[in-house]
């Protein structure tokens, strides 16, 4: 009732004062915070007047992709957490499909945002104004030589169209190739670079794209229990050599295969991503990625990593994904995380790449934003100043281990997989098969973890891999938290098929 939140708010008042007066960092002290944020809920509109809105005014594509049969309907976020209308408390893990990188309303991040809307809102890169060019040089002091020139944009989609662009451009050639269960975006062009048939639609889309077999060394026709850079392997037995790895071999032959078949002797660029994001934390053989960079490159073309995923941080044991196979991209494309959820993407290149989009005129209104750049500015700082690519390694391994003790337990977790916090975990009907999970048993799952407090998502060629990606300030004992909060999600799922 009215009265019982207007109470409810004056005693979060209070509680905010005696924070401020005891200089209490909420940051560190979710006793305090999160009974604040829980008592600045409120009233609004209504959960049944949102959802008419969202049927009858919003695209009949938003409710195709709300998730859940009972939605949740967000409010505030603070950190790793998030509150719906109601004030109930949510551990997110999903971290709004993998993009908000440093922690919901993160102090640093908002302070940046606030300083530069009193400063300047917009204006664009026909001018020359501070922000811009201190985020450029910035973020290309986090990338390897020769990467150092950035152009940027306002989306994921919006990079990897350009890097398609910029491929074709530079090498005079046409055809890309791209793994199969890939996603690159939901532009016309991008569409065009994605292997996964629930984003397809009956049009044309990007021509010149080709697909080659997913290196997966779990749901693939190759692979064993040493493949992988990830503290959990797959249960599939190995029979390889030290430091060999067969499976690597045969999906490489693949790619030769592709390149002898399927495309000119020339092309313009091979996509990948470090860690498949939506296509479930697909994790390639060691060296794979080394080897196919050289072939590419003996056709002529430029190899693109996508890090809008798995970039900032996320893996934990490196900056960037790509630096975990040992490679240099030519192109590399980021966004999500890059400015915490706040709309922006980038690529970013050598001179020699760049100098080719100079044919023509190239010009995006929004790119390199004066707020975006301040965001992304800080965000960048607060990764360091914050330990939180080591928090990820730290906290992904130990989540990813135990979550590997689940696998043991359950017929129906097939896989564990991943680096950092950026985790995957792939469901079956049985282990011996591999067959996916149907739908409607990982619906069942999937709303149980959400009614218990924590929200993941999923992912796969199949749906069947559940995704696990949250805000990078995530803590042990939110770990250990998800992982009793699992178990008991696929327990009460294992008795319901007994019954």
């Amino acid at each position: 009732t009215p009265l019982r939140w207007n109470h409810f708010l004056v005693v979060g008042k209070f509680s905010l004062l005696y924070a401020t007066c005891c200089k209490i960092n909420l940051s560190t002290c979710p006793s305090v915070s999160v009974f604040i944020l829980c008592a600045v809920v409120v009233q609004g509109m209504s959960k049944e007047r949102m959802l008419e809105i969202r049927q009858q005014n919003c695209f009949p594509m938003t409710m195709k992709v709300t998730f859940y049969k009972k939605p949740v309907f967000i409010h505030q976020g603070h950190m790793q957490w998030l509150w719906d209308v109601d004030g109930k408390r949510y551990l997110d893990l999903f971290a709004g499909v993998a993009t908000v990188s440093v922690g919901h309303s993160h102090p640093k991040v908002t302070a940046a945002a606030e300083r530069q809307l009193k400063r300047l809102w917009h204006t664009t890169n026909i001018y020359v104004y501070p922000t811009l060019h201190e985020y450029c040089e910035k973020l290309a002091s986090n990338l390897p030589e020769p990467l150092k020139v950035v152009y940027l944009t306002n989306s994921g989609s919006e990079a990897n169209d350009l890097a398609v662009m910029l491929a074709r451009l530079h090498t005079g050639n046409f055809d890309i190739i791209t793994f199969r269960g890939s996603y690159h975006g939901g532009s016309p062009q991008s569409t065009g670079l994605v292997s996964n048939h629930s984003y397809k639609y009956p049009v044309a889309s990007s021509l010149g794209c080709t697909n080659t077999m997913c290196p997966d060394v779990f749901r693939g026709i190759w692979g064993g229990s040493h493949c992988r850079d990830s503290p959990v392997q797959t249960i599939r037995e190995c029979s390889c050599a030290q430091g060999h790895c067969m499976a690597k071999d045969q999906y490489i032959s693949q790619l030769r295969e592709t390149f002898a078949t399927s495309v000119p002797s020339r092309i313009a660029a091979f996509f990948g991503e470090p860690i498949q994001g939506v296509g479930g934390a697909v994790q390639y053989p060691k060296n794979y990625l080394k080897e196919a960079f050289e072939l590419v490159r003996e056709r002529g073309g430029l190899c693109i990593a996508d890090e809008v995923q798995t970039g900032f941080g996320r893996t934990g044991s490196h900056m960037w994904g790509f630096q975990s196979h040992g490679v240099i991209p030519d192109i590399v494309t980021m966004a999500k995380g890059i400015a915490n959820g706040f709309p922006m993407g980038a690529i970013v290149t050598t001179p020699e790449i760049a100098a080719s989009f100079n044919k023509a005129v190239h010009f995006n209104t929004f790119g390199g934003n004066p707020v975006a750049s301040a965001i992304a500015s800080s965000v960048l700082d607060t990764v360091k100043e914050d330990g939180l690519q080591k928090n990820s390694l730290d906290v992904g391994t130990h989540l990813m281990t135990e979550l590997a003790k689940l696998r043991d337990k359950y017929e129906i977790i097939g896989d564990v997989r991943g680096k950092g916090l950026m985790i995957g975990v792939e469901m079956v009907k049985d282990k011996a098969s591999r067959d996916p999970l149907s739908p409607e048993v990982m619906s069942e799952i999937f709303e149980d973890v959400k009614d218990m407090g924590v929200l993941i998502g999923k992912g796969g060629i199949y749906g069947q891999t559940f995704r696990i990606k949250p805000p990078m300030c995530v803590t042990m004992d939110d770990a250990d938290f998800f992982v009793a909060v699992f178990n008991k999600a696929v327990h009460n799922c294992m008795e319901r098929r007994v019954r």
